[in-house]
């Protein structure tokens, strides 16, 4: 590609879109054949969303606002599901009108090495191992935790909020203030101040996205001071002044303005997102997302030094609400 940010494709696993609970419960009791009859018997049976549903659907639906770009934002599936099941998959696409028409269905073999071949920036999966694999050798990955979300379709656009630390850039900072507590981590950052970060794991995807913001903001929203834009980035994280004059300094010099920044100072996340109401928020501790899963599409990112703790996290959650 001759621009970098001519295309954003985002990787999704079928568990991640679509509502397979039931079959899944098929698969880990009953065995892999009894769940391919199921899938392969229900083949035209539309699959309801899943948690990612709204993301995948609004992301689809940005590319009428670029007709020059031809189509910019693409989506496919790496799924470990059988070849018979992604009949199903691909049937409940055509059902909820979503233009997605190319992925892989490996019968249990890994995903993620595909996301390269496919130029993803993203792979949203409802698979904890493959996840953390994923992120453990470098691949952009997220857990889409699960929940029950109500997409509302009259609601337009694309509204996206990721933490800082461990998710847009490195963990430098955080392994900082693991090491030297708060008053570390401020004094460290002060003296950093005009030094950009490092990239993180989802850096490739807030910049095109943020790419995409901008274009739209020359396109509509020039000249206009009521412009509502058609995506909407917030970063929002716990740090709080005077921390977030390295943040500034590294979205400058990625060539970008801030976005939506909400400076908490280790106040509760949930609070903000609640008002805020993206269609996902991305976090790399468990810790955060617990308050957020019920009312917000949550997406773990097990990265650096909170990986190994949050998916410790992730599975007491899971497992405290199978017992409920």
């Amino acid at each position: 590609m001759a621009d970098t940010h001519d295309k954003l494709v985002i990787a999704v696993s079928s568990r991640a879109l679509f509502d397979l609970e039931n079959e899944n419960e098929i698969f880990e009791k009953q065995g892999v054949e009894a769940y391919r009859e199921y899938q392969t018997k229900h083949r035209l049976t539309p699959l309801a969303p899943g948690v990612a549903f709204p993301f995948i659907r609004r992301l689809l639906s940005l590319n009428e606002y670029f007709p020059k770009e031809q189509e910019p934002f693409k989506v496919v599936v790496l799924s470990r599901n059988s070849p018979e099941s992604g009949q199903r998959f691909f049937a409940s696409c055509q059902y909820h009108q979503l233009p997605i028409t190319s992925g892989a269905f490996t019968s249990g073999q890994e995903t993620y090495p595909y996301m390269k071949a496919f130029g993803a920036s993203l792979f949203l999966s409802a698979h904890s191992d493959s996840v953390l694999e994923a992120t453990s050798r470098g691949y952009p990955a997220g857990l889409v935790l699960p929940s029950v979300q109500k997409d509302d379709p009259q609601d337009v656009g694309l509204r996206i909020a990721f933490d800082f630390d461990g998710v847009v850039i490195d963990d430098e900072s955080e392994q900082q203030y693991k090491n030297a507590g708060l008053a570390g981590f401020t004094a460290y950052e002060t003296q950093n101040a005009n030094s950009p970060h490092k990239a993180g794991p989802l850096t490739e995807l807030f910049k095109k996205l943020a790419y995409f913001q901008h274009l739209d903001m020359q396109k509509r929203g020039k000249n206009d001071p009521f412009f509502q834009p058609i995506i909407r980035i917030s970063i929002v994280t716990a740090r709080g002044a005077p921390s977030e004059e390295r943040l500034i300094t590294t979205l400058k010099s990625w060539g970008m303005n801030a976005a939506e920044l909400f400076l908490l100072d280790g106040m509760p996340k949930h609070h903000v997102l609640e008002q805020l109401r993206p269609h996902i928020f991305f976090d790399d501790q468990m810790a955060h997302l617990e308050n957020t899963i019920d009312a917000i599409p949550s997406v773990l990112v097990p990265f650096g030094v909170n990986s190994e703790r949050s998916m410790q996290n992730f599975v007491s959650l899971a497992n405290s609400k199978r017992n409920r």
